[in-house]
């Protein structure tokens, strides 16, 4: 990407009339990228664990004029389902003293067969069990069942703990774990325990026909599905599996995420004062006070989003955290944490900070050949904690 390009085309980029002036060169960045097609259109959302920021939506779902973006346009999160799916489920089974990350993998999946009892349930969370990164089982298979059979047989590229790989097939056998400690499809799991405490009503597997108006499309499949992918999970290999799994499947908005992640900030507990997610500080709320739901503990949490490994890789438990040229720009701490998805999604949070910065797009719309998300994911989070900085704590 020309930086300096887009620098010109930010500043020949009027902002809008209604973003805050300290928001204005973010606002205008995200118009400059959709105008370069980095992708159709965006979400940002920006906040402190107890208010939003920022919210804003620029461009539009598509390249053929389709509707606008708005703040609650529904995006395939793609791999974020790792993290605010699949790791959450862990860490509350992990509370509940159901499962043991320094465990073998074998004893919640028996039918594990590569490594034996090498490979631990840490090693999955950090992406270092030796398994592949990939395989295009989609091709092969027609059932979750199938899916994780195949992933149960599938030979290990490398010793566990001896590199850092991250696997879609690490995290499919990790929800495989999931599910059978909890009894019940991951789906179910955090619709009942994540998504309706939190008041996540945008947040889900397999939306409904009845939100595809506000659904980003992503890529038009061309190799394998031969139509253009909408309101269905974008992963092929999730999708072949009915479109849940750990590792992909999610769709969700900003505002509904901006709650899951200010739940992670205040320490594993739903907000004591019920507040629109949508509305920025200074803005008008309507509080209304609420008791809190405690949904995992600090601890755990802390466990979770904090370096597994110093000076091996940058993975914490299931999330990421800042390392050189990773998506969370300059800015951020080292305690931060965050993850990316690969139809255009991030998250960052620094509790250094008090910030996050959540960015929702479908640069995969109409083909993933556009790998532009990269620079604007750090110019975001660089631009996010610059007009952040002196904001009310």
């Amino acid at each position: 990407m020309n930086y300096l390009l887009l620098v010109a085309a930010i500043m020949t980029t009027p902002a809008p009339d209604s973003v805050p002036a300290r928001w204005a060169p973010l606002a205008a960045y995200l118009e400059a990228a959709v105008q370069r097609h980095a992708f159709p259109g965006a979400v940002v959302a920006i906040g402190r664990r107890e208010g939003l920021l920022f919210l804003h939506a620029v461009g539009r779902l598509d390249y053929e004029d389709r509707a606008p973006v708005t703040a609650t346009t529904v995006y395939d999160l793609a791999s974020l389902t790792k993290v605010v799916g699949l790791t959450t489920a862990a860490m509350m089974l992990v509370d509940e003293g159901k499962l043991d990350i320094a465990a073998p993998v074998t004893r919640y999946v028996p039918a594990f067969a590569p490594g034996g009892d090498s490979v631990t349930v840490r090693h999955l969370l950090t992406h270092s069990s030796g398994l592949p990164a990939w395989r295009p089982f989609f091709q092969r298979v027609h059932s979750r069942e199938d899916m994780f059979a195949l992933v149960n047989a599938e030979p290990l590229e490398a010793a566990p703990g001896a590199r850092m790989a991250y696997s879609d097939l690490g995290a499919m056998l990790l929800t495989e774990a999931v599910e059978h400690l909890a009894g019940k499809r991951l789906d179910a799991l955090l619709a009942s325990r994540l998504f309706g405490p939190l008041g996540m009503k945008d947040t889900r597997y397999l939306p409904p026909r009845s939100w595809l108006a506000r659904i980003a499309p992503t890529e038009f499949d061309s190799t394998w599905r031969h139509r253009l992918v909408r309101g269905e999970v974008h992963d092929e290999n999730s999708a072949s599996m009915g479109g849940v799994s750990g590792h992909a499947g999610l769709f969700s908005t900003a505002p509904d995420l901006a709650r899951f992640v200010q739940m992670l900030m205040r320490g594993g507990t739903t907000e004591a004062r019920r507040q629109d997610a949508q509305t920025p500080r200074g803005g008008a709320t309507g509080h209304q006070r609420g008791a809190a739901v405690h949904l995992i503990r600090p601890e755990t949490i802390a466990l979770f989003t904090r370096v597994d490994r110093p000076g091996f890789s940058s993975r914490a438990l299931g999330w990421d955290t800042p390392s050189e040229n990773s998506s969370a720009g300059s800015h951020f701490s080292a305690r931060a944490f965050g993850h990316t998805g690969f139809t255009g999604t991030s998250i960052w949070v620094d509790p250094e900070q008090d910030l996050f910065v959540i960015l929702l797009t479908n640069r995969v719309y109409p083909t993933r050949n556009n790998d532009l998300i990269r620079e604007v994911r750090r110019q975001v989070a660089d631009l996010a904690v610059e007009a952040a900085a002196g904001s009310p704590r």
